[in-house]
């Protein structure tokens, strides 16, 4: 892509701050000296008065300082102060119910609150705090508790109230978990953007793209298909795809280990361990896999299936390409798409 069409490019996704942009370039401002990311909320400057950078480090290099309002040498969805005192106060309570007075102890404003939480977690402090109880309370019926006793030592004095709090949260009533699977949700900030990380103590068993659409729906599908409640928490598998994350965006790790649980058709299957088998810094097209699996006529189910793919960087579904050459398409944008097959042919072979 030409510079000039790249930096027009650039410019419309600023004015629109779209996210799917966050880490693919930052914006020098000529008028100001000042560096932002591209969904920096400050006003935005003219066409002419910008410069636009691959990393940060360019920026910095060509003398323009970093944006107090966006952050840029920090994560896009950097945990504000008010954010981890919050969470810390839940951590130290958490069957603790939240009320004015309290936040009033903490110096904390109540509808700050909800809007950060709605923002960084997509559901308020209220809702937070009050899934962190459900877990908690979860956690004491399956290590043997009664409904009762896990009711009341989570603080709700009525049953009903319980298990209706249990049921809008985990999807079914307390009863009716007991016994099953609880998986549990994290949220993973990267440098293309926050992802949310989904599983238990053995397997994750999703990674998307926070922003990608129809995310919702996805999650949804995932706590039906095995019967599960979905809570806020952490596990060991999504540890360690955080940890690989991290060196994977550092350009040091081309292979992802963590245990994962691929949830679809024997067909689905086939194809995303098709996906797994192409090279990073290599691509494929729908009609190579669809050859591969001996099916040379189903490249668009093959397309379907890659579409269904709920793990995405670990099962490289943004590998596969149109024949023509064009991208195709990508649940977490083709800016994405389009940067992470760049990147890869960067990575050192494992």
């Amino acid at each position: 892509m030409a510079t000039a069409e790249r930096n027009e490019e650039y410019y419309k996704a600023l004015l629109e701050k779209r996210t799917e942009y966050e880490g693919v370039f930052y914006v020098g401002v000529k008028t100001t000296g000042v560096f932002c990311r591209p969904t920096c909320p400050a006003r935005k400057p003219k066409f002419e008065n910008c410069e636009f950078f691959d990393n940060a480090q360019q920026a910095l290099l060509a003398s323009y300082r970093p944006c107090q309002r966006c952050r840029p040498l920090s994560h896009p969805n950097h945990v504000s102060d008010m954010v981890r005192l919050l969470v810390e106060a839940v951590e130290e309570h958490p069957e603790k119910r939240w009320r004015e007075a309290d936040f009033k102890e903490l110096s904390v404003d109540e509808s700050t609150a909800r809007r950060q939480f709605k923002k960084r977690f997509g559901m308020t402090f209220v809702e937070y705090a009050r899934a962190r109880r459900m877990g908690l309370a979860m956690k004491n019926i399956r290590s043997g508790q009664t409904v009762l006793d896990a009711q009341l030592s989570t603080g709700y004095e009525s049953s009903s109230g319980f298990r209706d709090a249990f049921s809008r949260i985990m999807g079914a009533a307390p009863t009716l978990l007991e016994g099953s699977n609880v998986l549990k949700a994290s949220w993973i900030d990267t440098r293309l953007g926050p992802m949310m990380a989904i599983g238990d103590e053995q397997s994750l068993y999703l990674l998307e793209f926070v922003d990608r659409r129809g995310l919702e729906r996805e999650v949804e599908r995932l706590r039906q298909r095995t019967k599960s409640a979905i809570i806020p928490g952490m596990t060991e598998p999504i540890r360690s795809i955080e940890r690989e994350l991290t060196l994977y965006f550092d350009g040091k790790l081309s292979r992802f280990t963590s245990p994962l649980m691929m949830i679809g058709s024997p067909f689905q299957k086939s194809v995303w361990e098709q996906l797994m088998a192409i090279p990073p810094g290599e691509t494929r097209s729908y009609a190579d896999i669809a050859h591969a699996l001996g099916k040379p006529t189903a490249y668009r189910a093959v397309a379907q299936a890659n579409g269904a793919n709920q793990l995405a960087l670990v099962i490289p579904c943004h590998r596969v390409i149109n024949s023509n050459g064009d991208l195709g398409g990508y649940g977490g944008g083709l800016t994405r798409k389009n940067w992470l097959l760049q990147h890869e042919k960067t990575l050192t072979p494992q």
